[in-house]
């Protein structure tokens, strides 16, 4: 009995640390330097911004979510198995019928496939379910002003979002994300929304929240300001001849060789690219085998969402996972 009350008072204590959150001091000079840059560089009224910053809050869980050690090396098994499941494959083929319309329009009109549409929405925030809880606010002026080892970035984006909620006639208290800022079902950056979101349906607005309109726009958008390329593959399998000498991977986030580079270093694969299209053999390690693949132009295109090979794989076969579903459900 003792020692379960001792753990009990220890968890206890534990919780309370984690949801500590406190006001900002406005009057610390990181957050004056901020507020004068703020009034200089963009014209924002000195006393309404130490207001705003005086209400945000900083807050522990954020600290500890961006602090907290890397889980384990996952290999490319257990990272797919985290987003290819029949319940996510199913909701995505749901979602694919209730807004049918909008995929087909923007896909149309953009070039990206739909499959790719919804893979990102999928494997971000699970198709909306999970765009995080956090007051931007509070998650962007936590990192920005007690974070130092990531401070210069998350003042940028904390910049980014005053601007946007200035652009968008927006509370800035009102938008919510994840515990690093990022909003919305594309789960996009301040800057990220500045540059890419669009207003799909005209109401003048730039809703990634809850105008599935806007949301899928966007995510439609980021992709033709990186270089999509309409109707190009994305990634097929590969082998390696076995007369053919261990080929290097690079692991790097852009295609440095062609098709006709790949071929005649013994590396089997069935493409429609041209020989001079942009490609580079990928490597992915599972838990019982390993895997060769040929990547393409379009591929690095959605690394560009999130710096990961196996991130990139598990959108566009998500995405594949849907169309199947959406097909066999006619």
């Amino acid at each position: 009995m003792v020692d379960f009350m001792k753990y009990k008072i220890i968890l206890i204590f534990l919780i309370i640390i984690s949801n500590t959150a406190w006001s900002h001091d406005i009057n610390r000079t990181n957050i004056q330097n901020f507020i004068m840059t703020m009034v200089e560089k963009h014209g924002f009224d000195e006393d309404n911004l130490s207001s705003i910053l005086s209400k945000a809050e900083s807050k522990e869980k954020i600290l500890e979510a961006i602090s907290r050690p890397a889980e384990k090396r996952l290999n490319w098994n257990e990272y797919r198995n985290i987003f290819i499941k029949d319940e996510r494959v199913k909701a995505g083929a749901n979602f694919w019928f209730e807004h049918e319309k909008i995929l087909e329009n923007i896909s149309q009109e953009t070039g990206v496939t739909i499959e790719i549409l919804v893979g990102i929405i999928g494997v971000e925030t699970y198709f909306g379910r999970f765009t995080g809880g956090y007051r931007v606010i509070d998650a962007l002026s936590t990192l920005a002003f007690d974070y130092p080892k990531r401070s210069p970035f998350f003042t940028k984006e904390l910049e980014a979002y005053l601007l946007l909620t200035r652009e968008e006639s927006m509370d800035p208290f009102d938008a919510t994300g994840s515990y690093a800022g990022a909003m919305g079902s594309p789960q996009f950056m301040p800057s990220s929304y500045r540059a890419y979101a669009v207003d799909s349906d005209g109401d003048d607005k730039r809703d990634i929240w809850t105008n599935w309109s806007d949301v899928i726009g966007s995510v439609a958008n980021y992709f033709i300001e990186h270089g999509w390329q309409q109707g190009n593959q994305i990634i097929v399998p590969a082998k390696i001849d076995p007369l053919a000498s261990a080929p290097a991977i690079k692991g790097g986030l852009k295609a440095t060789e062609t098709v006709k580079v790949l071929k005649g270093k013994g590396i089997i694969f069935d493409t429609t690219m041209n020989d001079d299209h942009p490609s580079e053999l990928l490597y992915l390690e599972q838990e019982n085998a390993n895997n060769y693949w040929v990547a393409f132009h379009n591929f690095f295109v959605i690394t560009r969402y999130n710096h990961s090979t196996m991130y990139a794989l598990a959108v566009h076969q998500l995405g594949q996972e849907i169309a199947n579903e959406v097909k066999n459900n006619r």
